[in-house]
């Protein structure tokens, strides 16, 4: 029995050869679109090398030769978007844009698309773009970042990556994307419904409707249907036409002159007069979702032929052969040439090589380095952005005061930093953290957003890809999970399916863990970093003080800068304004600040150390450490000999250095501020006992509650009492 993808192939054929092909408007030729007619064959050209790619690559997955074939076919008009932008426009692509690749890659010389396209179906270590990764449409030199699936995660990148563009005029940034370019973004409308996909085009609305300008084109491919679930008539053309800020055009899909035209229209609208489009394109879905979906389940037999009928390349042969461009022979002639050539091309995929082991596929996790040095700030210009606290200088600070001035310094010498957050610039942040940076820096470099996390990491994202070091803050470490698959599926994952091409460098500030007093519940006094532990390449950095946040901050920013890491820089939130240690007043919390000319650096993973007994040592962090500090003072009044340790990063856990802080002490006690369940300390456990640690350890640990407001704020915490208590009983068997 002839599978689907035989009979649309048969059936092209069969209609062109029978001359049955739909209705298409002719009064206007292809010139008064502004296409010549060698033009519009190339377009037809990419369709068609689109659609064998993707019959081809059902062929090679029953041969075991290919392994994803979600295709393209019914969205072959997007080549015609494709003829309209320039290849240095920089494209987020649906995974069914192949058609948009191919067509794209021909504005530039040298490219082997075919090939590279074969390779990334049979993931090959060849595949250009991931190495063997991913079947993903990416190019580096075409300027199409890899998405893989995606399901609206892509959108609020291309929000920033729009608004970066007009930034970097402003500030005169030398960055990659020229001054004069558009960024595309495209999507399925099942995806339109996603909150992520709703978030970003509601930001670009809102920056539009502030006059603000805005070179983007989100491309809707409406095909009505996401998986097996239909689009209601009507839906998208009701939910987007009418957004203040936002223009919206729709044509045929089908038709690649109206396709021309109205990607033309929407051209215009974003490199003119720098504002945002919505192109939604009317588009079928051919083949079912994936090689693996049965449509029949949920389509009738009726249904699945009449939108077969309606396949976009019938409708380019209607059009070619009606305004005189080809003749049938001539179309079936393209389209039997195309099958062959990528036939041919196939038969090389069983020499084709893929990754082979772990230390393999994990090769592109951590991006190479490409080491930036910081601009050498005058003694003049830093005077002048600390003259007005001259005296608090040479005082010693808290922790919220210590980051505050680490950022001035920061921002001063690497003048592409951006900063992004609620509330972060005339107001300087809940916390007062980021307060007079507006002012020092201006609103371009210290950017207030909306409420909205995603679109805040999406801005970010989209801003390093253009050159940019941001340092977004949410506000809250509770609020990530609004917005942790920016994290987890889009930035961090970037290096690995591009085979480390792209890279999404950027430090997140964000304020977090318990021991708030004013605050309870799960949003405003958080302790969960699990989150953080289940992404790939990620480092997080908690310092525990004023003096390490310093150093470390700057160690960051350096990892950002220089090895292109993503670095999340946890802040504990109840150690902010802490001055004190034992005593009202003894201000054994507070530090003076280092100016960057003192080279103060604390490397990634490099530990703190309190003490050098070996009766006992305390790991924690954080606050942990802070109140292990305290217990550490009484204990030695008992004559115990301690040492506390401070991990100060947290992933990855330097596990050799750990085991030299620790390995002539007799016992050991880890404190952990976070819960039981999902914690650094089961980790840590876990890699002790795997290194061989032979002493005895016992965890201190969070509950595996939320925490409560008001006096039992800290009820379901490691407190100095039960740190006190836990030591003893370690240490004198009680």
């Amino acid at each position: 029995m002839a599978s689907r993808a035989e009979i649309l192939d048969q059936n092209f054929r069969s209609r062109l050869s029978s001359q049955q092909l739909p209705k298409v408007d002719l009064a206007l030729t292809p010139d008064q679109f502004g296409l010549s007619a060698n033009q519009l064959i190339e377009l037809f050209q990419s369709q068609l090398l689109s659609r064998h790619l993707d019959l081809e690559s059902r062929r090679l997955q029953a041969q075991r030769l290919a392994f994803y074939t979600i295709g393209s076919s019914g969205h072959e008009g997007m080549a015609a978007v494709a003829a309209v932008f320039n290849h240095t426009d920089m494209a987020f692509l649906h995974y069914r844009d192949c058609a948009f690749l191919i067509q794209r890659a021909k504005q530039l010389e040298g490219q082997t698309t075919l090939s590279d396209l074969l390779h990334s179906f049979c993931a090959s270590r060849d595949d250009p773009i991931s190495g063997g990764r991913h079947k993903v449409l990416g190019s580096k030199s075409l300027y199409i970042p890899p998405q893989t699936s995606t399901v609206a995660s892509h959108l609020p990148k291309a929000v920033g990556a729009a608004y970066s563009i007009p930034l970097s005029k402003r500030m005169g940034i030398e960055a990659p994307l020229p001054t004069d370019s558009v960024i595309l973004c495209s999507f399925g409308d099942a995806s339109a419904n996603h909150s992520t996909a709703q978030g970003a085009i509601n930001t670009a609305a809102w920056i539009a409707y502030q006059n603000m300008p805005l070179a983007l084109v989100f491309i809707c491919e409406d095909n009505d249907i996401g998986i097996s679930t239909p689009t209601p008539a009507g839906w998208i053309e009701a939910n987007f036409s009418q957004r203040p800020g936002l223009h919206y055009l729709s044509c045929d899909g089908l038709n690649l002159l109206e396709t021309y035209q109205a990607a033309k229209k929407a051209e215009h609208l974003a490199r003119q007069l720098h504002q945002p489009v919505f192109l939604h394109l009317r588009t079928v879905r051919l083949l079912g979702h994936a090689g693996s979906d049965a449509e029949i389940a949920y389509r009738s037999q009726q249904q699945i032929e009449e939108i077969e009928a309606q396949d976009p390349l019938l409708f380019s042969a209607a059009l070619l052969t009606g305004h005189k461009i080809l003749d049938h022979r001539e179309v079936l002639d393209f389209y039997l040439k195309t099958a062959d050539k990528v036939r041919k091309a196939a038969q090389k995929s069983d020499k084709f090589e893929h990754l082979n082991n772990a230390q393999e596929v994990m090769a592109s996790l951590i991006p190479s380095t490409r080491p930036k040095p910081p601009v050498k700030a005058s003694k003049q210009c830093r005077e002048a952005l600390f003259a007005e606290q001259p005296q608090a200088l040479q005082q010693s600070q808290p922790l919220a005061r210590l980051i505050n001035w680490a950022l001035t310094d920061l921002m001063l010498e690497n003048p592409n930093i951006v900063l992004a957050g609620e509330d972060i610039g005339p107001k300087g942040g809940v916390y007062n953290v980021t307060q007079r940076l507006s002012k020092l820096f201006g609103g371009h470099r210290v950017i207030n957003t909306l409420l909205d996390e995603q679109s805040i990491l999406g801005l970010a994202i989209g801003l390093a890809h253009n050159g940019f070091l941001p340092i977004p803050e949410i506000q809250f470490l509770a609020y990530i999970h609004n917005a942790e698959d920016q994290l987890r599926g889009e930035a961090a994952s970037l290096s690995f399916f591009s085979n480390g091409q792209y890279t999404n460098p950027m430090v997140i500030r964000i304020a977090g863990l318990g021991y708030q007093k004013g605050f309870g519940g799960h949003f405003h006094n958080d302790n969960s970093i699990a989150v953080f532990r289940d992404i790939p390449g990620l480092i997080l950095a908690c310092p525990s003080n004023g003096a390490d946040a310093v150093a470390m901050l700057r160690e960051a920013v350096r990892l950002a800068r220089d090895e292109q890491r993503i670095v999340v820089f946890l802040e504990p939130i109840a150690l902010y304004m802490t001055r004190d240690l034992h005593q009202p007043d003894d201000n054994l919390w507070s530090h003076h600040y280092p100016s960057p000319s003192e080279e103060q650096t604390i490397s990634l993973g490099e530990l703190g150390q309190y003490g050098d007994g070996t009766e006992l040592a305390i790991i924690s962090y954080g606050n942990g450490y802070y109140l292990s500090r305290q217990a550490a003072e009484k204990l030695q009044k008992q004559g115990i000999k301690l040492r506390v340790i401070d991990l100060r990063w947290l992933i990855p856990l330097n596990i050799e250095a750990i085991m030299a802080a620790i390995s002539s002490c007799q016992q050991l006690l880890i404190v952990d501020e976070c819960r039981r369940s999902g914690s650094v300390s089961e980790e840590l456990f876990t890699l002790l006992r795997e290194n061989e640690y032979s002493g005895p350890i016992k965890r201190l640990t969070a509950e595996n509650s939320y925490i409560a407001l008001g006096p039992a704020c800290t009820a379901t915490l490691p407190t100095q009492e039960s740190i006190l208590e836990q030591a003893l009983s370690m240490v004198k068997g009680h």
